[in-house]
């Protein structure tokens, strides 16, 4: 395929380069930094740079914020072959997929979204990698009506590049369980770091600490228009969230050790319950 990458930032460089190392794809790089550009090209991340012109391509993928991804599309579906297939991965699909994919069919083009759960700690191209995807899930949203080449395509291509399981689900679906997986985790990490205590951690912490703050270094433009996006399924997670913590809050004030142990063995089991399912075991 003739590829087209739009945004070279960490997704989509790591795009871009494991397709190279991977793939016989073609692979056309897009950013607005064109120093970025050359970069990829220097690093044979890419076939060539974007010299503006449109046609040729059998895929589009949009690697921007999702706010981002729509103004793209808005201003340049119109120029693309018709037919072209237009995908994005953006972590959030819902209301964003029928827009992106309204926007694409008024132009002739097909639209599929698909997101990749991967990351790093740190974004941007300079921190993309080949291997960034390897053993990763790749979610593939697909609407009632999205034709099953489309499907196989993208599905196609992630497992190219290393995806460990593809999972077919609806853009709504999606968006509920993000923000259970994802989007929560993000917040009690931002919220986490908030202590006095930060500071003085050096020396006292381990592993946990470490897991815990990971992605507090998240971009905040992007995590916000996420957020706000799906943001009915993320307050039912972290009121639900809250209502837990209480409980401990709870036992502790009234010194009730029995409750603590129960609480806290309560979600031990609950963990390993879903460990087993995730190993095909009974509970």
């Amino acid at each position: 395929m003739k590829v087209l990458v739009v945004g070279l930032g960490l997704i989509g460089g790591s795009l871009c380069k494991a397709m190279k190392k991977y793939t016989s794809h073609f692979v056309v790089g897009c950013d607005l930094n064109h120093d970025i550009e050359f970069s990829a090209l220097r690093d044979v991340a890419i076939d060539m740079e974007f010299d503006g012109n449109y046609s040729g391509f059998d895929l589009v993928i949009v690697s921007l914020f999702p706010e981002a991804a729509e103004k793209y599309i808005m201003e340049n579906a119109g120029n693309f072959d018709k037919n072209t297939l237009i995908t994005d991965v953006c972590g959030i699909k819902g209301d964003f997929s029928l827009r992106m994919k309204k926007m694409t069919e008024e132009n002739g083009l097909r639209y599929l979204g698909m997101h990749p759960m991967a990351g790093k700690e740190f974004g941007g191209y300079h921190n993309s990698s080949a291997d960034l995807f390897q053993n990763a899930n790749f979610i593939i949203t697909p609407f009632e009506d999205s034709k099953q080449e489309d499907f196989d395509l993208l599905s196609g291509l992630a497992k190219e590049i290393g995806a460990g399981k593809i999972v077919n689900t609806s853009p709504e679906n999606h968006d509920r369980m993000i923000a259970y997986t994802s989007q929560l985790a993000h917040i009690v990490s931002s919220a986490y770091v908030k202590s006095p205590e930060l500071d003085l951690e050096c020396g006292f912490s381990g592993g946990s600490f470490q897991d815990m703050t990971r992605i507090a270094t998240m971009n905040e433009k992007m995590w916000t228009d996420l957020f706000m996006q799906n943001k009915e399924y993320l307050i039912y997670e972290l009121e639900l969230l809250i209502e837990n913590l209480n409980k401990y809050n709870e036992a502790l004030k009234k010194s009730d050790s029995d409750e603590m142990l129960h609480l806290i063995a309560e979600g031990r089991q609950l963990k390993e319950n879903n460990l087993r399912h995730r190993l095909g075991q009974p509970n």
